[in-house]
């Protein structure tokens, strides 16, 4: 077997996703059992990804019994921090005369145990396109074999370790790790995925009835943010990331009766700026807007001119907190609130919160959203 290659210092080599490897590797065992090919001599097979591309992926593993057969291939996730890089994707197939292929999970493959992801509750947590990709790599197999369909079982060594370091569990989806993809290709720190995962996190929410949202930036934000909306249900926070204009356009796109956004200074003051994808390379946080808020609220010219030479929101902050221009929280609030609510069409109730490094909060808006509960409609 080859070695995973080396990631790139650049970070920009593609890997490849679950479902592709899935596909590879269900298609690998097929031609074992379809072709009678010598299990010794397959060493790689050759696939046709999603998009249409051709790939050829080495074998971990390739095993028969006559019956069934097992193959697999290692995940290899380019330069994307993906937590499944690595990871053994194994294919058992046993054929059999019955037209249609049956795709099963087995172990480290999630369960779907809530609506709202696209699949029925009960059933293994391979998506769609993954499902037609390996449905269609199997039947190119069998074709002129006497065999007209199979059962294939998934799994994947490893992957309910994996899955702890996903919101998997949050979303209902149980035991494993899902089978994704879309095109079949990870592109470094894949935007497309990150997106992906804030659209099903709002899908389940909404399949759920639940009303309010609350919309972190991150894992410390979310912890934050839990703290202070405690009566709200687990499924109800989510991390939009750098994605706060997916998590506001989706949420309206749902019906979601309100979202609370809750941040730290350098995202919230990115979102105040009318910036609805807040990465860092992406955008920056305006000196100019915070020192323009600081003098709204009575700021002496040279704290505004100290604002605006300022090297990080944070240090805005610092400045502002050694002043005592506490409303300066709230003011960045209301321009997020207002940038949001504009974005997301007008549909959705929107609240912002922004906490400093510790959790506490300091400025909200609306001034008197204390809580979801309060919030709720009666």
């Amino acid at each position: 077997m080859a070695e995973l290659r080396p990631r790139d210092p650049k970070g920009q080599r593609e890997g490849f996703t679950t479902g592709a490897c899935a596909a590879a590797a269900a298609k690998a065992a097929a031609r074992v059992l379809a072709r009678g090919a010598a299990v010794g001599a397959l060493g790689a097979i050759e696939t046709t990804l999603p998009n249409g591309q051709k790939v050829t992926f080495p074998l971990k593993r390739c095993d028969s019994d006559g019956q069934r057969a097992t193959c697999s291939v290692i995940k290899d996730a380019g330069d994307d921090p993906d937590c499944t890089h690595g990871a053994e994707l194994v294919a058992e197939v046993e054929l059999r005369r019955e037209p249609g292929v049956e795709i099963r999970g087995g172990d480290g493959v999630a369960v779907v145990t809530k609506p709202g992801l696209g699949l029925p509750v009960g059933a293994p947590a391979v998506n769609p396109v993954p499902r037609r990709n390996i449905t269609e790599m199997v039947l190119e197999e069998l074709a002129g074999s006497g065999f007209a369909g199979a059962t294939v079982t998934l799994s994947v060594p490893q992957g309910e370790e994996m899955a702890k370091q996903t919101i998997n569990a949050r979303l209902g989806l149980i035991g494993g790790i899902s089978i994704l993809g879309t095109s079949g290709i990870v592109k470094p720190y894949s935007t497309a995925a990150f997106r992906a995962s804030v659209v099903q996190a709002i899908d389940v929410a909404a399949e759920r009835g639940i009303a309010t949202l609350a919309l972190t930036t991150g894992g410390k934000s979310e912890a934050y943010a839990m703290k202070l909306y405690p009566e709200l249900p687990e499924e109800a926070f989510i991390q939009v990331g750098d994605f706060i204009g997916t998590g506001v356009r989706h949420a309206a796109r749902r019906r979601i009766a309100r979202a609370i956004i809750v941040g730290m200074i350098g995202k919230l003051s990115k979102m105040a700026d009318g910036k609805m994808m807040t990465h860092a390379a992406g955008s920056e946080v305006s000196m100019e807007l915070l020192a323009q808020i600081a003098e709204e609220l009575g700021a002496r010219p040279e704290i505004a001119a100290e604002i605006r030479q300022a090297n990080t929101a944070r240090h805005v902050l610092e400045l502002c907190q050694r002043e005592g221009l506490t409303g300066v929280a709230g003011g960045i609030c209301r321009r997020v609130v207002e940038h949001t609510s504009l974005h997301a069409g007008g549909a959705l109730e929107v609240h912002a919160c922004l906490v400093d490094f510790n959790g506490a909060l300091l400025g909200r808006y609306p001034a008197g959203a204390a809580s979801a509960e309060r919030a709720e409609d009666p």
